[in-house]
């Protein structure tokens, strides 16, 4: 059985909008570097 990661051991950014901690997804495994938004509704309201 694969060793089970604490979601408190997964690598954290800011939010670039609301300044707020997330942590890493699976789905941003090939992209975290790229990640800046914690969600969709941030990246929408995003400064020009």
């Amino acid at each position: 059985m694969a060793k089970m990661t604490k979601k408190s051991d997964l690598a954290q950014k800011l939010c670039a909008t609301c300044a707020r901690p997330f942590s890493w997804r699976k789905k941003w495994k090939t992209c975290w570097a790229e990640v800046k938004y914690c969600s969709d509704k941030c990246r929408a309201a995003r400064k020009p």
